[in-house]
C-alpha cells in the first residue's frame, strides 16, 4: 500500500525541520507517544535505530525505527533551493513501512511538507487490516501532520487535548 499526503505549515522551513528533529518535542505532537528511545546511534541521525512505543486506546504498538536519510545533516543555514529529506523505516510485528518526508519552501514563511508512505504487511491479520482499512493509515498520517502543524504554529500539545 502506498500513498502521499501533504500539509502547509505557516513557518519558515528551517524552523519547521528544527522543531521536527528535536526529540524533546515528539510527545507534544505525536499522538499516543509512550516512548521513543535510541537503541543505537544518535536521535535523528542516519543509521540510528530507535524503539518506538505508541498507545491508541487499548492497543499498544511497539516498533523499531531506522533513520535511512537526513539531508542536509546540518539543519541551520539551509539554502533556499535545497529540499530537506527525512526518511525512515519502521518495523513492527506484521508490518514494515517506509516514510519519505520532503520539506520545501512554499513561500517566505511557509513550508510544504510532503510525506510519501509505503506499507507492507505479513501475517493474515495485518494483511486483512491493510486490505480492509487502507484509509485509516492515510488518516493517521494526516492526523500526525495536523498535530505537528498545530504544535509548530500555535504551541498546542496533544497531551493536553487528551486530558
Amino acid at each position: 500500500m502506498k500513498y502521499t499526503v501533504s500539509i502547509e505549515i505557516a513557518l519558515p522551513r528551517e524552523r519547521v525541520v528544527q522543531l521536527l528533529a528535536d526529540p524533546a518535542h515528539l510527545p507534544k505532537w505525536l499522538r499516543g507517544m509512550v516512548l521513543h528511545e535510541p537503541l543505537s546511534g544518535v536521535h535523528g541521525q542516519v543509521g540510528t535505530k530507535s524503539r518506538v512505543v505508541l498507545q491508541f486506546g487499548q492497543q499498544r504498538m511497539e516498533a523499531t525505527e531506522t533513520i535511512t536519510r537526513r539531508e542536509p545533516v546540518d539543519l541551520h543555514g539551509i539554502p533556499k533551493e535545497c529540499v530537506v529529506h527525512f526518511d525512515r523505516e519502521i518495523v513492527s510485528e506484521g508490518m514494515w513501512s517506509a516514510v519519505r518526508d520532503r520539506f520545501t519552501e512554499a513561500g517566505s514563511a511557509t513550508t510544504l511538507w510532503e510525506s510519501e508512505n509505503e506499507y507492507r504487511f505479513s501475517g493474515v491479520l495485518m494483511r486483512l487490516v491493510g486490505l480492509l482499512m487502507p484509509g485509516s493509515f492515510r488518516n493517521q498520517s494526516l492526523q500526525h501532520m495536523q498535530d505537528f502543524k498545530e504544535f509548530a504554529e500555535l504551541g498546542k500539545d496533544v497531551r493536553e487535548a487528551n486530558g
